[in-house]
């Protein structure tokens, strides 16, 4: 159980709850005592999950006892959790046990041939650590040659500390998008993983580059978006507006990342083009 980690998480999801999202029988009337931050009392929390505020109280200061699954599943229901932060807050409260380096598998064949028949659809494979395990050759022809660089720089993280506004940045209205994504995918992977220095060190290096990863980092917030908006510079193809997509592979712990463009639309008519690079792995 990683107590800290537990208290930081249902500190940040009671904090991002509105009163007014409550039932009204839920939460204290506004004149009964001033709040002090927008989100939701401890107390109230408590009430909603039946169990005691003093209880609530030691979870959210690290000094409790592990929480029952039975409490998990009330304090989920209370924090309004998706089921992605349910899976994390059992994780934290030690209810499921950390991944272990046999889960990171080899790539499967037939996730590898499914990047390959996607034919001009930029695609690759990404493990919760956001290695790029695997790619097309679309992909290749649009972002960089994954094949010529150290097995270490294939990473979505690394590489965007390396390319980000040369090769890619984000939209008006993205900015930051991609960097809280990335924290919310390691979050999730480092309660999967907790003793795995290498993840620690991934984080480290991302917090001192980017304020917005930083920022998306203290939210503990796991559950990112699954399309951003983005602005690739390519060389031959000039400046594209694609989508970059993040489709779960399951029962591999694989990602597929895809780039698409609006149908119609001159970043689709210029993604077409990309040229046939070398083959991919």
């Amino acid at each position: 159980m990683s107590r800290a980690e537990l208290a930081d998480f249902l500190r940040r999801r009671r904090e991002a709850l509105r009163p007014a999202q409550m039932p009204a029988t839920a939460v204290h009337p506004p004149g009964l005592r001033a709040r002090r931050t927008p989100g939701l009392r401890r107390e109230e929390v408590a009430a909603l999950a039946g169990v005691s505020t003093s209880y609530y109280e030691r979870l959210e200061q690290a000094r409790a006892p592990r929480p029952s699954p039975q409490v998990l599943s009330a304090l989920g229901t209370a924090l309004r959790l998706t089921d992605t932060e349910r899976e994390h807050l059992a994780r934290l409260a030690g209810q499921i046990p950390p991944s272990t380096d046999a889960d990171r598998a080899p790539v499967p064949a037939d996730a590898r041939r499914l990047l390959h028949r996607l034919g001009p659809i930029p695609a690759y494979l990404v493990n919760d650590l956001e290695d790029i395990v695997a790619w097309n050759a679309a992909a290749a022809a649009l972002i960089i040659d994954f094949a010529q660089l150290p097995v270490h720089e294939r990473n979505t993280v690394r590489l965007a500390i390396r390319l980000g506004g040369t090769l890619c940045s984000a939209p008006v209205g993205a900015e930051g998008d991609f960097a809280r994504q990335s924290a919310a995918h390691l979050r999730a992977a480092g309660a999967r993983h907790p003793a795995d220095r290498a993840l620690g060190e991934l984080v480290n290096e991302y917090a001192a580059h980017n304020p917005d990863f930083v920022a998306g980092w203290r939210s503990h917030d796991v559950h990112p978006r699954p399309t951003l908006r983005k602005r690739l510079h390519h060389p031959e193809l000039g400046e594209l507006e694609l989508d970059r997509q993040t489709l779960l592979m399951p029962g591999t712990g694989l990602r597929l990342v895809l780039y698409t463009a609006d149908p119609g639309s001159p970043s689709a008519t210029a993604l077409a083009q990309l040229g046939p690079p070398d083959a991919a792995p």
